[in-house]
């Protein structure tokens, strides 16, 4: 029998250090949109939507790119936190972590479609945040991989693309030093807490998108980034299998 000192510290709601929080998508939840979602990873909600523009940004034009764009925005609403957030409008101009947030949700997207083969076509990404409790970059990226496969999946059955436009699912999730113990996919409460946080954004091939890891006022070993990026590729594995649920299982 463990004896309490060699027993991992508990977390507050009481998940194994490799476990994830529960994760549920709810498909269509933006009829006008091309592909939509609501995605529930505990208290955290995000509304994932893809529109889609019959046309390319400038920029492709004047210098001669070829094939599509896919762009993100994000957001968080003035009652997804306990006080108030104030809109990016009403500043004046978006926030630094709300622009840093959305690039990577456009470059995690970008690595899981050929943008050769969706055309001359401008993809829009819009994550809201309807509830923040920790991890909404990855919950955001997550729903915006089962966003994006359904609005290729309408375009294909209008007969305007081809049937291998995505390369690869992608998703991503956190994963930290709390207590000196690595843990799996941080609450707002474990992440404040945190001595380390890092974000992992993978495709099915167990390829690395981005990695993102702060030590917050301290350092971390080998060892402790090695135990990290285990848990993460364990929780991008379980988060692939919930999106291949989600997909699969629409009518």
């Amino acid at each position: 029998m463990m004896s309490s000192e060699t027993q991992p510290p508990a977390r507050v709601d009481g998940r194994a250090c490799d476990q994830l929080r529960p994760v549920r998508f709810h498909n269509g939840i933006a009829p006008y949109a091309a592909g939509s979602t609501l995605i529930e990873w505990g208290r955290t909600r995000v509304i994932c939507g893809v529109t889609i523009e019959e046309t390319v940004p400038r920029w492709m034009k004047e210098q001669n790119v070829t094939g599509g764009w896919m762009t993100a925005e994000y957001s968080m609403l003035p009652y997804s936190t306990l006080t108030r957030k104030a809109r990016d409008i009403a500043k004046g101009k978006i926030d630094g972590r709300s622009q840093e947030i959305q690039r990577l949700i456009g470059r995690a997207m970008r690595a899981a479609i050929d943008l050769e083969r969706i055309g001359s076509r401008t993809i829009w990404l819009d994550c809201d945040v309807l509830q923040a409790d920790g991890g909404t970059r990855t919950a955001a990226i997550t729903g915006s991989y089962v966003a994006l496969s359904l609005a290729i999946q309408s375009l294909q059955r209008e007969g305007k693309l081809a049937p291998d436009a995505i390369l690869k699912p992608v998703a991503a999730v956190s994963v930290g030093i709390v207590q000196s113990q690595a843990w799996l996919d941080l609450s707002y409460v474990e992440d404040a807490a945190a001595a380390v946080d890092m974000n992992l954004v993978m495709n099915a091939a167990g390829e690395y998108i981005e990695l993102q890891g702060t030590g917050e006022e301290a350092s971390y070993t080998e060892q402790q980034l090695a135990a990290m990026l285990a848990l993460g590729k364990s929780g991008i594995n379980q988060l692939l299998r919930c999106q291949q649920a989600a997909l699969t299982s629409i009518p």
